[in-house]
Order: structure tokens, then sequence, then C-alpha cells
């Protein structure tokens, strides 16, 4: 893997494709296998950001070829499949609704730090490869940031099995796979996530504070000292 990822290209339309070579790849409803995992007793809710919803990453290869991936809906689908799996209550929530009006004990909010991919012509070899580093912020019922999680993902396809834009496409899948299943294996670990159930029924039991009436409030103040006139 790169010591780094480039920056984030992220537009929210697909751009059209200047010169020669290179592919425009789209990522419509990618293939992921169900995951058979035990579910977290949890009700969570997530927020997917306009970018977040809508990649699109460009890469002009030096004096070669220009490559467009669109993820389009994709990013949105793998995290809802996953999710609804993965707990027992989960829904999808707008940009302008307040999770701290939801019955929810966490929001999710994904999104991309990086993305990055190579072809052929760049790593002498057969191979197209997919780096994307997602982020995953979690909060808990009462808005507070708990958890800021990046998971790096990788995912790789050869040319000898696939055409050039079904490979970069292949191999951006498998990508997102490898990211899903990093979540699976370590997400509770990673985030505590499982724990913000427990947090949010303590807060709504907790009795309400007693303030004391002002007659039944004592002080300390020192007695008047005897009157040595009298």
């Amino acid at each position: 893997m790169p010591s780094r990822f480039k920056p984030v290209t992220a537009i929210l339309a697909a751009a059209t494709l200047a010169g020669c070579g290179g592919a425009q790849v789209k990522l419509d409803n990618p293939t992921i296998p169900e995951p058979l995992i035990d579910q977290i007793p949890i009700s969570v809710a997530a927020r997917y950001p306009e970018a977040f919803d809508n990649f699109v990453h460009e890469e002009q290869v030096i004096g070669k070829e220009k490559w467009s991936i669109d993820m389009g809906k994709a990013n949105r689908l793998l995290f809802t499949k996953l999710f609804s799996s993965m707990f027992t209550e989960f829904s999808v929530i707008s940009d302008d609704t307040d999770p701290r009006d939801l019955p929810i004990d966490a929001l999710i909010e994904p999104s991309i730090d990086a993305f990055e991919f190579s072809v052929p012509s760049q790593s002498q070899t057969d191979d197209f490869a997919v780096w994307i580093r997602y982020r995953i912020k979690i909060f808990d019922s009462k808005g507070t940031q708990v958890a800021n999680w990046p998971i790096a993902a990788y995912g790789k396809s050869q040319t000898t099995t696939f055409g050039g834009s079904e490979a970069l496409q292949r191999a951006a899948v498998l990508a997102m796979r490898d990211a899903a299943a990093l979540i699976i294996l370590q997400m509770d670990k990673a985030t505590g996530i499982s724990k913000l159930s427990e947090a949010r029924a303590r807060h709504e039991t907790a009795p309400d504070p007693i303030v004391p009436e002002e007659s039944d409030i004592q002080t300390t103040a020192v007695e008047d000292p005897p009157d040595e006139t009298s």
C-alpha cells in the first residue's frame, strides 16, 4: 500500500473524459454478499453526507490517459446493507433530521477521506488496484461524538481476467468488500458502539436532580455573639 493516499477529488457529477485512452467506470449496484453475523442489540441511524453519496474520483495518468470512477449510490447501498445486518434496529435519516429527536442509541456518519487507484501502465503489471480510506464517526443519543474511526481498504483485479474498465470496477468492489469485512470484525472493538445502548438507558432512567425548597436550605451562619452590655 502506498505510504500515503492522494487527496480526495469528490465531484458531484460525472465529468466528460478528454484525451485518448482511459475509461469512465460507474458502480451502480455492486454485488456485496449478505453478512452472516450476530446482530448487536442496539438502535442505530445513519446519515450519509452528499459528498459520500455522490462520490467521483478522477485521475490523469501522466502523459497517458484519464480515468474516472463514479461510485454513484454504491457507498450508500453497501453501508445500508451492512448496518441493517449488524444492528437489530437500523434506519437512514436525512440531513435535515435532528437525531436527538429520535429514539436511537447511536448515529453513524461515514465519509471518504481518500481514494487512489493504479492501472497497469503505472504498475507495469496486469493489475488494477484500488485503495479507499473510509472514516466512520459515531455520535451518542445526545449528539456527542464518541468515535472517529479510519478504515483503509484495498482491492485488486487483473486485466487477464476482466477487461480494462471492468477490472477497475471489480477492484473497487473488492476494496468495498474489504472495508465491509473490517467493519464487521473490528467496529465494536474500535468504537465501543454496543455500549451506547446502556449509556442511553442510564441517561433516560436517571432521576431528576432534587432542588431543595428555600425553606429547607441550611446555612452555616455563625451565631451572633452575646450582648455583653446587658
